[in-house]
């Protein structure tokens, strides 16, 4: 608790079980394993760390180039390249161990239970607080569907987790769908503690001089300020549809913002692509909370969550 003109600001949040000192997390595969960040951020800050995703083994991603910068944001077909989980706990976990902040692990895998073997794997290792599970991944046994738009895909993938894992379990969410509340609602009902969204929209680009798409997978991940107003209308839906908490993604880079998330109904917000061209985004933004609070004379972050006025009809 922070004290501005002689106001105590609480920034504390919970997710289910896990409590944040502030709402504000760093996405996953933006942030790296949080060492590449140390000298830049001080990570001690932050509400929660989430790493790059983890799967089983290790995976090389695809083929360069991968990254495309766009009008107001990025593509990329990384690819989820990764170290693989006994990488991750034999060469990473050390130093998040002496991060003082959250740690929350994102996992992916082709397979139900590749998700589920994952999850007991991470499970009782000291240092890791949660898991977030990202359902974007294509699901190979039925010919490439990705969990993340159907719903009793998520619901396996979910309720496998959950069979192996006392954590709390995040499920991160893919805008690609028809109706984003209808896999909330699924994965709320089969037991996540919270859910994360939204991860990037499917998009292209096309070199018009070469006649070749600038990327070597064809498509990638949109993401960045461009996919702000969707994923707000998104988040705010689906606070409106389940009972969890919701952690909001997409375009944050400013304390503004991070507000306009929570005031939609986030209880907690990451902090993507922002990463990369402004390192410190997620702390100015701990900074612009506290200020914003102060400000308007409210002494707890959670006062404003879902605090959105509107004139129903």
């Amino acid at each position: 608790m922070d004290n501005i003109n002689g106001m105590d600001i609480d920034l504390r949040v919970r997710l289910g079980e896990l409590r944040l000192r502030n709402p504000v997390m760093t996405a996953s595969g933006t942030f790296g394993y949080a060492r590449e960040f140390s000298q830049l951020v001080n990570l001690h800050r932050l509400g929660a760390i989430v790493v790059k995703g983890i799967s089983l083994k290790p995976r090389p991603g695809n083929p360069p180039p991968r990254v495309v910068e766009t009008a107001c944001g990025m593509l990329n077909a990384i690819g989820l390249e990764n170290v693989g989980v006994q990488g991750f706990l034999e060469r990473k976990m050390e130093f998040l161990r002496g991060v003082n902040s959250r740690v929350i692990v994102n996992i992916l895998g082709d397979s139900a239970a590749e998700y589920g073997a994952l999850a007991g794997k991470l499970t009782g290792i000291e240092g890791i607080d949660a898991l977030e599970v990202n359902i974007s991944c294509p699901n190979v046994k039925k010919g490439g569907v990705a969990f993340g738009t159907d719903p009793a895909m998520a619901t396996e993938v979910t309720r496998t987790v959950k069979g192996q894992t006392d954590l709390p379990v995040i499920v991160k969410l893919s805008p690609n769908v028809t109706d984003i509340t209808v896999m909330a609602r699924a994965v709320e009902d089969a037991g996540a503690d919270a859910v994360s969204l939204i991860n990037t929209l499917i998009g292209m680009a096309i070199d018009v001089g070469s006649r070749r798409p600038k990327l070597a997978n064809v498509i990638g991940g949109l993401s960045g300020p461009a996919i702000k107003p969707v994923a707000l209308r998104m988040v705010w839906q689906v606070a409106r549809a389940v009972s969890i908490p919701v952690i909001g993604i997409g375009g944050i880079a400013t304390a503004e913002d991070a507000l306009e998330f929570l005031l939609a109904g986030a209880t907690a917000i990451e902090v993507g692509t922002a990463n990369f061209y402004q390192p410190r985004a997620a702390e100015s933004i701990i900074d612009g909370l506290r200020a914003y609070l102060a400000a308007q004379g409210e002494d707890s972050v959670r006062a404003i969550i879902g605090a959105l006025q509107i004139d129903e009809a």
